[in-house]
């Protein structure tokens, strides 16, 4: 049982904030600190599609496609020489009970239900790509157009510092935090044209997320994505 599930995950937005550590630190899990891009940290508002879903290499039947949001930070554990870099959730919604349920159960995650829709379009030139969800009769969204053609993130980018994060890390108590981590290859990016958010951080995600109502995004990426694994091996960590 090497791997818990796999996947693919495709047209990957992040809309990065950068927000002041204080707001961050109270959701860090115990044995991790915060990982910063040239002094400062961020969230990301991300929106993608996970479809071909497999728990344990079996299909998941009419439930293995469909749209993710979630908002994540990015946070390190020093062990001896290295340094893991990886990924916080504050939450992610999808719009299935029974995968949520799955994911909370096995991986003590924040998965939430609520309704998700998605529309992406190509054409020669472009790809348009929008995420909608509603919560509390609102519906939220995440749009971007971007250039159809693709290219490599640079070394040392704020792209690749946002996308190449290959471990997450769930707080479980104040005193004990489980590790995990995920395998994929370095992504493919689309330049950004023009993009939209409109969301209520407030009502998703709590009063301490309300400044992102107000904030503009420092930056919006777009990965092409690729096939996605998580291993079923999860370290716990007590401190």
């Amino acid at each position: 049982m090497g791997i818990f599930l796999k996947a693919k995950w495709e047209n990957i937005i992040m809309a990065n904030y950068a927000l002041p550590p204080e707001i961050l630190k109270p959701y860090l899990p115990k044995g991790v600190e915060l990982d910063l891009f040239e002094g400062k940290a961020y969230v990301s508002l991300v929106g993608f599609m996970f479809k071909d879903t497999r728990l344990f290499n079996i299909p998941i039947p009419y439930l293995g496609t469909f749209e993710e949001i979630n908002l994540r930070f990015y946070v390190k554990r020093i062990e001896g020489d290295t340094v893991k870099r990886g990924v916080v959730f504050i939450n992610e919604t999808i719009p299935y009970k029974l995968v949520a349920w799955v994911a909370n159960k096995l991986y003590k995650e924040h998965y939430t239900t609520i309704p998700t829709t998605h529309k992406i379009l190509e054409n020669a030139n472009t790809k348009t790509v929008q995420f909608n969800w509603q919560k509390n009769k609102k519906w939220n969204s995440i749009f971007v157009e971007a250039n159809i053609q693709t290219k490599s993130m640079e070394e040392n980018s704020f792209e690749k510092f946002i996308y190449e994060h290959y471990f997450g890390y769930t707080k479980v108590s104040k005193t004990a935090t489980i590790e995990y981590s995920l395998q994929h290859p370095s992504w493919l990016t689309h330049a950004i044209l023009q993009y939209k958010i409109d969301c209520d951080f407030a009502a998703m995600y709590g009063y301490d997320f309300a400044i992102l109502n107000q904030t503009k995004p420092t930056a919006i990426f777009m990965a092409v994505g690729s096939s996605v694994s998580v291993n079923w091996k999860r370290k716990r960590l007590k401190f």
